[in-house]
C-alpha cells in the first residue's frame, strides 16, 4: 500500500480510482466489509482502491471539547491495518479549519475531483461533506454526472454495522468487555507503550512489571482492572520481534500501594530482560478482574499468583 500525506501536485495519476472516504477508526469487521465492497468494485473495472482519511480526527478540529476524542487506533495503527487489508492507496488529508470551511461545491470540484480524478466514489447514504454538512449523496451524484465519475452507495446495513460497531467497541473497551470488543474488531484490542522506570515494587514480590507510557493522548485506554495479554517487543532484535510473549496487565491506581497515580503495568511471564525504553505492543485477550485494595503485600502477592494462573489458562483457551 502506498501512503500519501500531501495533496497539491503530489498525488499520482490513479488508475480508475475507486475512492471511499472515512475515519476507519479501528478498521474493525464492519469496516472490512466496506473495504471488501471497495476492492470488488476496483477488481470489476480494473482500478485501484483509494481510501481518503483525515488527520487529525475532524472532531479534534471542530469539537468544542477536542480532548474528549478517544480513538481505537492511532494513525500508524490504522495505516498498518489498512495495508494488511490490501488497499492500494491511503491518502491522509491534513484536516484543519480551512479544509472544514470548504463549501460542498469546493469540496467536490477543488478537492475530490481535482486531486483524485475518480472513476467511482463509494459513500454511505448519510455521508455529509462541506461547510455546515451541506453536501450529501444526492448532491455528490449530481456533481458526478456533471464531472464524469460514478457515485455508488454503501448498502445501509453495511454502513450501520460499521457505525454501530465503532461506538460499541469504544464503549466495550472502556467498560472492560474485552471479549465483546475483540469479537467486533476481529482481533485483540491493542495499544503501544514505551517502557519507563517504575517504583520496582513488583520485582520485590516476584512479579516484575514493565511500566508503560502511551504516547498518544487520543488512544483509548481500557478501563481499570487486570487482563490476560500477549506482548510483542516492537524494537527488539530480528529473532524476537515477531514473538508473542504471554503475560498479565494491570491498569489502575494500585490502591494497596499508594492509590494516587493511574499506571499501566505488564508482567511478562518467564521473562527477565532489560527492556527500558523499548516499545511494547500489548494485545488484550481477556478481562480477569477489577481493581481491589488488599490488606498488605502478602495478600496482594497471593492474588497475583491466582491472576497469573487465570491468565495462563485463559490464553491457552
Amino acid at each position: 500500500m502506498k501512503v500519501h500525506r500531501e495533496l497539491a501536485g503530489a498525488l499520482p495519476g490513479f488508475r480508475n480510482a475507486v475512492v471511499t472516504i472515512g475515519t476507519f477508526d479501528g478498521v474493525h469487521l464492519g469496516h472490512r466489509k466496506i473495504i471488501g465492497h471497495l476492492k470488488a468494485e476496483a477488481a470489476r473495472i480494473g482500478g485501484e482502491t483509494v481510501i481518503i482519511t483525515f488527520h487529525p480526527h475532524p472532531r479534534k478540529v471542530v469539537s468544542s471539547v477536542p480532548g474528549d476524542v478517544k480513538l481505537l487506533s492511532t494513525l500508524d495503527e490504522k495505516t498498518g491495518l489498512l495495508s494488511a487489508a490490501g488497499i492500494d492507496h491511503l491518502v491522509i488529508v491534513p484536516f484543519d479549519h480551512r479544509f472544514s470551511n470548504q463549501t460542498a461545491e469546493q469540496y467536490v470540484k477543488d478537492f475530490l475531483y481535482h486531486d483524485f480524478k475518480p472513476h467511482t466514489v463509494i459513500i454511505g447514504y448519510d455521508h455529509r461533506f462541506g461547510k455546515g454538512r451541506e453536501g450529501d449523496y444526492h448532491l455528490l451524484k449530481s456533481y458526478g454526472a456533471e464531472l464524469g465519475f460514478e457515485v455508488k452507495e454503501i448498502p445501509e446495513q453495511l454502513l450501520q454495522e460499521a457505525v454501530v460497531s465503532s461506538t460499541r467497541i469504544r464503549k466495550a473497551v472502556s467498560e472492560n468487555r474485552i471479549d465483546e470488543a475483540n469479537a467486533l474488531l476481529g482481533r485483540p484490542y491493542s495499544f503501544e507503550g514505551t517502557v519507563i522506570e517504575g517504583n520496582k515494587l513488583g520485582r520485590t514480590i516476584g512479579y516484575p512489571t514493565a511500566n508503560l507510557h502511551i504516547g498518544s493522548e487520543e488512544k483509548l485506554v481500557p478501563g481499570n482492572g487486570v487482563y490476560a495479554v500477549t506482548v510483542r517487543i516492537e524494537n527488539e532484535n530480528a529473532e524476537e520481534i515477531e514473538k508473542n510473549y504471554e503475560g498479565m496487565m494491570n491498569i489502575g491506581v494500585r490502591p494497596t500501594v499508594d492509590g494516587k497515580k493511574r499506571v499501566i503495568e505488564v508482567n511478562i511471564f518467564d521473562f527477565d530482560k532489560d527492556i527500558y525504553g523499548k516499545t511494547l505492543q500489548v494485545n488484550l485477550h481477556h478481562y480477569l478482574r477489577g481493581e481491589v485494595k488488599f490488606n498488605g503485600l502478602e495478600e496482594l502477592k497471593a492474588q497475583l499468583q491466582k491472576d497469573a494462573m487465570a491468565a495462563k489458562a485463559s490464553l491457552k483457551d
